[in-house]
């Protein structure tokens, strides 16, 4: 290593044009080469037009304002060949598409990262990105690390809270330390990078697999809601009642015995982080709840979801219908539901409730995915399921995901992690930094912190 001083050109790209991303975009900007890609329709245009020649203002969560400027706003997939690291702030239905878009261009050691990846968002990159896919290091996180929102579209945002840490895995985990060190460059002292040591414990963790098309399900299946419009909209969380409860508990259930059987075929892969839904909220909102005797008291409790209710369209009469199309059955039973039947598939886990309500909601989304209980309808190619991209048995699966059987085999066990795992809650994150001296040094760190 040397120990001469040199400018080191670093290039940042932010996919994307929503709250996310445009925050991202002016963090980043005020340190580092970035760029902004948005694929989605005109948005690019649109937010460049709108900036014009002024900078983009950031209120950070401490009452800071960051000043900055993107170095590009474009739609042009080309930039990637300009990259180390890639920020994807997307919907996860939409990552394929900057894959796909990128293969051509992007190079060898460049960092993707997907604010949140959800389930499988390492085996989408590997099979959009071919044989590129080996020299591309993939950070999946659990979640985005700000709770922000616009207040000037295309100009002027602000970050309400920022998570105290945020849960994240390498793909693959050799090149932890330098991925961890480049995003957490990016993010600052906080949020927290959490390691969590493989991105299929993520996969297995995500929660709204489970939640949402679990709790729309116990809601408006054929067994509760008989078709007519209702009074007023239920509470979603809140509204959680025995039924929709032994729906969740079902699920979540299902995917801790495909946890089970992924670690007896692979003795030594740690899914330590691949836990039931109660435990994600002890996990995720350890104080909050008043009530954590059962999964629904947790969910009832929480005062995070306070007046949240089902998404409805409106009727007559003053009347509501469920919107079925909503994201939470639209993203997340092909982006989270589906990759967990796949791999259950292709265990051998037997999965009744999950294929209840997978059969129901592809339904209510217009998709063929199941037919006869396996994943081989003719829109499986749209979903995270590993079948979509022709995974078919547990050799497939571990080659994909770069997990090394031998080498987890002899490997020593490792210790628990001593740090608690991430909340879900965003927060203001106090923090407070002495720069000692006045010369060239304390003045550029002063500065810069």
């Amino acid at each position: 290593m040397g120990d001469e001083e040199k400018q080191n050109p670093f290039t940042v790209l932010v996919c994307g044009g929503g709250n996310a991303a445009q925050v991202a975009t002016a963090m980043y900007a005020a340190r580092y080469n970035t760029i902004a890609v948005s694929l989605f329709a005109d948005e690019a245009a649109r937010w460049k037009e709108a900036l014009g020649d002024a900078d983009y203002e950031l209120t950070l969560d401490t009452g800071k304002v960051i000043k900055s400027k993107p170095d590009d706003i474009t739609n042009d997939p080309s930039v990637a060949a300009k990259a180390d690291a890639i920020v994807l702030a997307v919907p996860s239905f939409a990552h394929g598409q900057y894959f796909e878009a990128f293969e051509p261009y992007i190079k060898p050691d460049t960092v993707v990262a997907c604010m949140p990846a959800r389930s499988g968002g390492d085996l989408l990159l590997a099979s959009k990105l071919g044989p590129k896919a080996d020299d591309v290091t993939f950070v999946g996180f659990e979640t985005l690390p700000w709770a922000c929102r616009f207040t000037d579209w295309g100009k002027k945002a602000t970050i309400l809270g920022t998570k105290g840490s945020i849960l994240a895995a390498v793909t693959p985990p050799a090149k932890t330390p330098k991925a961890f060190s480049t995003l957490q460059g990016l993010l600052g002292v906080f949020p927290n990078c959490t390691y969590s040591p493989n991105n299929l414990g993520v996969s297995l963790r995500n929660p709204g697999a489970v939640i949402h098309p679990g709790v729309m399900y116990g809601r408006w299946c054929p067994e509760k809601w008989d078709g007519n419009p209702v009074d007023e909209k239920p509470l979603f969380y809140q509204g959680v009642e025995e039924f929709s409860e032994s729906v969740l508990l079902g699920l979540t259930g299902e995917v801790q015995a495909i946890k089970k059987k992924m670690e007896e075929l692979v003795p030594g892969l740690d899914l330590r982080d691949a836990c039931d839904l109660k435990q994600w909220y002890m996990d995720c909102y350890a104080g909050q709840m008043t009530d954590t005797s059962s999964l629904r008291a947790c969910m009832n409790t929480n005062p995070g979801y306070r007046g949240l209710t089902h998404p409805c369209k409106d009727a007559d009469d003053g009347k509501f219908v469920p919107d079925l199309k909503y994201r939470y059955l639209a993203e997340d039973v092909p982006t989270g539901m589906c990759f967990n039947k796949g791999l259950g598939e292709i265990l051998g886990v037997p999965m009744p409730m999950t294929d209840k309500v997978l059969a129901w909601a592809q339904d209510c989304i217009g998709l063929k995915i199941l037919e006869n209980g396996k994943m081989c309808g003719p829109d499986v190619v749209k979903t995270r399921a590993p079948q979509a991209t022709g995974i078919a048995t547990l050799d497939d699966f571990l080659k994909a995901s770069k997990i090394d059987k031998a080498a987890l085999a002899s490997a020593p066990p490792k210790p628990p992690p001593a740090v608690p795992p991430p909340a879900e809650t965003e927060e203001k994150n106090p923090f407070c930094v002495l720069v000692c001296g006045g010369g060239n040094a304390a003045q550029v760190a002063t500065a810069m912190f």
